[in-house]
């Protein structure tokens, strides 16, 4: 069947009403490396505009540090561009199987594999270890990622508890006869910047005979004494089972993920995994600059503390201006403004000003809560976010988010 203009009507209509509710997501168009300051083309074709980044994920600023970059030509130079081959069948060079080493021994597990994205490593875990005996609990703000790896695991019981609620959690677990309980959550919840109670997870997981699943995306490299991660920060190291993270954010924030915990799990998952069969091995270059990363990140915490640093000082400003921010206590810091309209008008504003923030609105969050997540980087200097703090109590008073 050729693309009807019924179809295309069914497309456009959609759209427009995306439009006139406020819920258009454009994208800017960024024409320098990623950095604190990056310049940027909106609408694409426009001119450049140099503006402040307040909304990467880079959280280490290594994104574009030069270490990283020379790490990344060596893998190209030593080992290719590209293994053109998953895993099991020619796609297994010997740097892959030393970050995985690398890996375990910087999370403190006993072995890794690696994929494509931490969502390809979220879409695997779930459907290759668990089946119709088994039960998953899970967090109601876990990432998208791990929403869709627990719907590809269709046999496995799922129960869904209220955000960081033990006691609901706990009164699932007790009432479960699942052969194997597995509590799911993200370290870090990327939307609202909070924590998971990490050590009363992992009481109640050794209580009734459950493993812990943590996504620490948006902690490994930087939470932490060390920066090993949540269960580093709350000294439960030795009781996550399993660990996926990403290294598309402070670990250099290209792309390429893992899942880390207990070596029997990880040999299931290179047998059955279907990311992992399926998809070709990642890139040398990634690789070798990854491995770099974790060299970087074992010498010195000084990234790690002036990130600490730079977001406390971020949080008490904001909150100190007067505006609606979440409580946490990480490089997370979202200015809640609940319209999504709003959201957008603020970030444009903001873009005028030369401040780089994006409107985060329904489906990314639930209705009624949009917000500017904005989000810390050791990348940014104290008199950066001075200048933006300028920025948005003037926008914050012209859209009488202030008053």
């Amino acid at each position: 069947m050729t693309y009807s203009p019924k179809a295309k009507k069914v497309y456009a209509d959609a759209l427009a009403e995306k439009r006139a509710a406020g819920l258009y997501k454009d994208e800017y168009i960024i024409t320098s490396p990623q950095g604190a300051w990056i310049t940027v083309q909106f609408p694409e074709g426009a001119l450049e505009k140099k503006v402040l980044n307040l909304c990467s994920n880079n959280y280490l600023g290594l994104s574009s540090h030069p270490d990283i970059v020379k790490a990344a030509h060596e893998g190209l130079d030593s080992r290719g561009y590209g293994m053109s081959s998953v895993r099991f069948i020619c796609g297994t060079q010997d740097i892959h199987r030393d970050l995985e080493r690398k890996m375990s021994e910087f999370l403190g597990t006993e072995d890794t594999i690696l994929f494509g994205s931490c969502f390809d490593a979220n879409g695997a875990v779930f459907e290759a270890l668990l089946g119709e005996e088994d039960a998953i609990f899970s967090d109601q703000l876990v990432h998208a990622s791990i929403i869709d790896g627990e719907r590809l695991a269709k046999k496995v019981s799922r129960s869904i508890y209220p955000h960081s609620d033990m006691a609901e959690l706990e009164k699932m677990l007790k009432e479960s006869s699942a052969r194997i309980k597995m509590i799911v959550t993200d370290g870090i919840f990327s939307m609202d910047g909070d924590m998971a109670k990490l050590d009363e997870i992992a009481a109640l997981a050794e209580k009734y005979e459950a493993m812990v699943f943590v996504d620490d995306s948006h902690a490994t490299g930087f939470i932490g004494k060390s920066g090993r991660g949540t269960h580093e920060y709350f000294n439960v190291m030795d009781k996550v089972d399993i660990i996926t993270t990403t290294f598309g954010k402070a670990l250099g924030g290209a792309t390429g993920g893992c899942i880390s915990g207990k070596k029997e799990m990880i040999a299931m998952l290179r047998q059955v995994g279907r990311p992992y069969l399926f998809s070709n091995a990642l890139m040398p270059a990634v690789v070798t600059a990854t491995k770099k990363v974790l060299e970087t990140l074992t010498e010195s915490t000084e990234r790690r503390d002036k990130l600490a640093d730079l977001a406390k000082f971020w949080r008490e400003s904001l909150v100190t201006a007067g505006f609606d921010v979440k409580a946490g206590n990480t490089p997370i810091i979202p200015i809640m403004l609940y319209d999504a309209k709003l959201a957008q008008d603020f970030a444009r504003e903001l873009f005028e000003e030369g401040v780089y923030v994006r409107g985060f609105f329904y489906p990314v969050v639930a209705q009624g809560q949009a917000r500017i997540r904005t989000q810390m980087s050791a990348g940014l200097e104290k008199t950066d976010l001075e200048k933006a703090l300028v920025s948005f109590i003037k926008v914050g008073k012209k859209l009488n988010v202030l008053k």
